[in-house]
């Protein structure tokens, strides 16, 4: 049977998903460790990048006989503190770019990595290419547990943004929104201090009129407070703003967490209040759970974060299978085409505001 890619139908050959296997702070243990709990989950076929001997004695502890799991041996890593394009160019055998190269080869369906997001980026851009007519990728997804349906774009990538920029991120996130979250129609919002169009700094406000001009489905300005009131479901900023909200959380959350368990302590048992904790903090931390997608390159590539443990890893490799299975880079790829032309990809254009 000829497999079925990005239509959404099930296919017999399992998703092929390459991994850094360096990458992240618990690299390679909890990697190996989230891969083999991936294999258990889907149909999964997992490649598994990075020093062979650290690698492969790591998989030795689990019981992989006939599963569809390999090591593909690179030569260390690109760290969080070293210029990514520069150590790119010296460090041609680093985990990232032999995991990258694979997935360019055609050997693989998607990457995960959970390494430097600037090397992942700068390996995918150069190696991958941008998607026709967009000038740089971000990255974007659901960041709060208490908004699981609303996507917040740019996470982090990108610290400056033209407006028209900010425009091609709410085309690719308004794509993200439909096919991965099944939301037809999605209401864009573009991130400012108040609703009313005079509210904003020069960014938001050069950026409102060319989003009211597109043929995209754009309900104007929300807030901060919005994500919680259902106004959005792709909510767009530049990177700057968006890091600090998604870091934000990811602190409220941990500090939330101790403070929840002494005050529940003498409440109620033990196994409850660590069930709360636990919900609270998954709340706060969804990125963790299930990683981001790299918006804008020519290839499905995951970016999960730094300091998730096994299933965190798991998660982001059932981020790439869903992301190949629905079609999610073919999708983008038609959503920018449509932008350039002024018109839906395939659709009329969106009523304003609603």
């Amino acid at each position: 049977m000829l497999n079925q890619r990005g239509n959404g139908t099930s296919h017999s050959a399992p998703v092929r998903v390459v991994v850094d296997a360096m990458g992240g702070d618990y690299a390679p243990h909890e990697i190996v460790q989230g891969a083999v709990q991936a294999l258990d989950r889907g149909n999964v076929a997992i490649a598994l990048v990075g020093d062979q001997g650290p690698v492969e004695a790591e998989l030795a502890r689990y019981n992989v006989a006939g599963k569809p799991i390999k090591v593909v041996p690179s030569v260390g890593k690109i760290g969080d503190d070293e210029h990514p394009v520069q150590a790119m160019r010296q460090k041609r055998q680093a985990s990232i770019v032999v995991a990258t190269q694979v997935l360019k080869s055609g050997a693989a369906d998607a990457l995960v990595s959970l390494g430097s997001t600037g090397a992942s980026m700068a390996c995918a851009t150069m190696l991958l290419g941008l998607m026709e007519g967009l000038e740089r990728p971000c990255i974007g997804g659901p960041f709060l547990g208490l908004a699981p349906r609303t996507v917040l774009v740019d996470l982090g990538s990108n610290v400056d943004c033209r407006p028209s920029l900010l425009l091609s991120f709410a085309a690719l996130g308004s794509v993200f929104a439909r096919k991965f979250l099944n939301i037809e129609n999605p209401r864009i919002g573009l991130l400012s201090v108040g609703a009313e169009d005079a509210k904003g700094n020069r960014q938001v406000q050069e950026s409102l009129r060319l989003f009211r001009e597109s043929h995209l489905n754009f309900v104007g300005n929300v807030e901060g407070n919005d994500f919680f009131a259902d106004r959005a479901d792709v909510v767009v900023c530049d990177g700057f703003v968006g890091n600090i909200l998604l870091k934000y959380t990811e602190g409220l959350g941990s500090a939330l967490l101790p403070y929840l368990q002494k005050q529940l302590a003498h409440l109620l048992p033990p196994q409850v209040v660590q069930r709360i904790g636990n919900e609270v903090w998954q709340m706060t931390n969804l990125p963790r759970t299930m990683g981001g997608p790299l918006f804008g390159v020519n290839g499905t590539v995951v970016v999960g974060h730094g300091s998730s443990k096994a299933a965190g890893v798991a998660g982001a490799i059932g981020t790439a299978m869903r992301c190949v299975e629905i079609g999610l880079v073919e999708g983008m790829r038609q959503e920018l085409a449509a932008l350039a032309k002024g018109a839906g990809a395939g659709q009329q254009p969106h009523p304003r505001g609603g």
